[in-house]
């Protein structure tokens, strides 16, 4: 039996963020009931081709999904359980914003068997989280913490973001003690990438962002200061205390079945990905249409990825873990030692210092993380 993976999309939210790209609007309890009617049809119509897998993890993102009505989540996750067969201990998560999950909705996510929480923090001070678009305040955020803790959460995960407009490297560094101080066990940290076509990108000559080296200062600061306060770093912009590693998206990086439900969710399974429709016309028209249960290979958009593009993916997203990638595992999955496959490359990373060989695993150093994206093009065969 095969490990499955499940990702469901709910793409509301209150307003979008300045710097949001993501699929996301407001809507109205009408228009959450309805999609959530054609999420409900889609996890029972496409549980047909996943009898061999066993739900190891669900989480439930977005958007805003702490947004939706409680009982709408309680349904959802209702439905992956009649539909699935679920492990024991599977991880469940859902993406909450402060200010939209009430004490009492927090407490019926743990009714319905929700045992993680990722909480959109960003940073801890408010004036900060509004030239960003945020509609909670540091404040609201934490109410809401305390009210997950008193709901009881015992495994939280929350967001901070780094290089934000007027952002300086004091006040990124008194984010990371306010956040520490709360001792949640997990910590998600990224460096603000500027999107073209969001607001902030558009406005980005009103605001003074960071510099570069600002920016790296930032980083190092987010490693050093989060392994005194007993966060490994298990991935480049992940931290957990010690069992708290998202699993979720460790099959996400490690090249895991799993299947996304809902608008513009993606896939992957036996080496075919595909995406549903990212308009709501299409993706409705997809799944009124889904009645012949054909096979994930003809869903829209399916691509059988060649062993090329696997290998590649094996190795870049391998290597944003700071366990790396194993040699062993690269030679059961495709028959041939990573050295035949990628001998020049491994070289010549290992000789600028920017990847490292450890009992059969190979990994980035320091400085390869530092410029991971040049280091992960280099492993594109194509």
């Amino acid at each position: 039996m095969r490990d499955l993976s499940i990702y469901i999309h709910i793409p509301f939210c209150v307003r979008k963020c300045l710097y949001c790209d993501f699929l996301s609007y407001a809507a109205s309890a009408a228009e959450m009931e309805s999609y959530v009617n054609l999420l409900l049809r889609q996890i029972k119509t496409d549980s047909v081709f996943y009898r061999d897998h066993r739900v190891v993890s669900v989480f439930l993102g977005g958007g805003t999904p702490s947004l939706l009505p409680t009982e709408e989540a309680g349904r959802i996750l209702r439905a992956v359980r009649e539909n699935y067969r679920m492990a024991d201990g599977a991880e469940i998560t859902i993406e909450c914003n402060p200010g939209t999950a009430t004490a009492e909705k927090l407490k019926n996510y743990i009714t319905y068997g929700i045992n993680r929480l990722s909480i959109g923090l960003q940073s801890a001070r408010n004036e900060e989280l509004v030239r960003i678009g945020r509609i909670h305040s540091y404040e609201v955020f934490l109410h809401t913490y305390q009210a997950a803790r008193e709901a009881g959460f015992a495994n939280i995960n929350i967001d901070l973001m780094a290089a934000l407009p007027g952002q300086s490297i004091t006040s990124y560094r008194e984010s990371l003690e306010r956040v520490t101080a709360l001792l949640p066990e997990h910590i998600s940290a990224y460096s603000l990438i500027l999107e073209e076509g969001t607001p902030l990108y558009d406005r980005r000559e009103q605001y003074h962002f960071p510099t570069e080296e600002e920016d790296r200062e930032m980083y190092q600061m987010t490693k050093e200061y989060l392994g005194e306060k007993g966060y490994r770093r298990y991935e480049i912009s992940n931290y957990a205390r010690e069992g708290f590693a998202c699993r979720h998206n460790q099959v996400y990086w490690q090249r895991g079945d799993y299947v996304g439900f809902g608008l513009g969710a993606a896939s992957m399974v036996r080496d075919v990905r595909w995406s549903m429709p990212e308009s709501m016309k299409e993706y409705k028209d997809y799944v009124t249409s889904q009645e012949d249960n054909l096979p994930y290979r003809h869903f829209p958009g399916a691509h059988v990825l060649t062993t090329e593009e696997q290998m590649e993916e094996f190795m870049f997203l391998g290597l944003r873990m700071m366990c790396g990638v194993d040699g062993r595992a690269f030679y059961d999955k495709f028959g041939q030692e990573m050295e035949a496959v990628y001998g020049p490359v491994l070289a010549k990373m290992m000789s600028q210092g920017l990847m490292q060989e450890e009992s059969g695993r190979v990994k980035l150093t320091d400085r390869g993380i530092d410029v991971s994206n040049y280091v992960m093009a280099e492993f594109l065969l194509g």
